[in-house]
């Protein structure tokens, strides 16, 4: 896949400079959306070894327009033998409603296709309807009933066990046509 006129995508180490936008905007996001409901961005973002989104196990992605990044994700090896979770989905906020975020996926698809992927998976939480969209409209398919509302307050959230806090998704690769 090739980005759309204007874009290109660069591979980026998640320590590199230009990787530091998409981490502070999701920082932000996260913190707040979310607060410490999930232990907080700071958590979040550091759960996992940078090493963990470079190749041959993962790969971080950048949009960038005129030197600058403009949306990002990343994917890394799941627990589960051959999957790869998707993380660090981001479109920067002046550059939403432009389809990056279905460009970065598109990508991050192909990308785990030819490194040998039969599935990725993915969650995002439920204060992130817009996300929520993008997968469903990306063709991903839920692992719980979306006909069944989930809570967005913290206090009824914290009720919860974590995992049902989150919308989970999984799509099969190897035919991305």
């Amino acid at each position: 896949m090739t980005a759309a006129p204007g874009l290109a995508v660069v591979r980026a180490h998640p320590h590199d400079a230009l990787a530091a936008p998409l981490f502070a905007e999701l920082t932000a996001e996260y913190d707040s959306r979310y607060g410490d409901l999930f232990g907080g961005a700071a958590e979040e973002l550091t759960r996992y070894p940078a090493a963990e989104f470079l190749p041959p196990d993962g790969e971080l992605l950048l949009l960038v327009e005129d030197g600058v990044p403009v949306a990002g994700g990343a994917y890394r090896r799941h627990d589960d033998p051959g999957t790869a979770e998707v993380k660090r989905m981001w479109t920067a906020t002046a550059h939403r409603r432009r389809g990056l975020a279905r460009q970065v996926l598109a990508e991050l698809e192909a990308r785990a296709t030819a490194r040998g992927y039969t599935r990725m998976y993915l969650t995002t939480g439920p204060r992130q309807p817009e996300a929520k969209s993008l997968y469903l409209a990306a063709g991903w398919t839920p692992l719980f009933d979306p006909a069944v509302p989930r809570p967005t307050d913290s206090a009824a959230l914290r009720r919860l066990p974590v995992a049902q806090r989150l919308y989970a998704f999984e799509k099969p690769l190897g035919d991305l046509a």
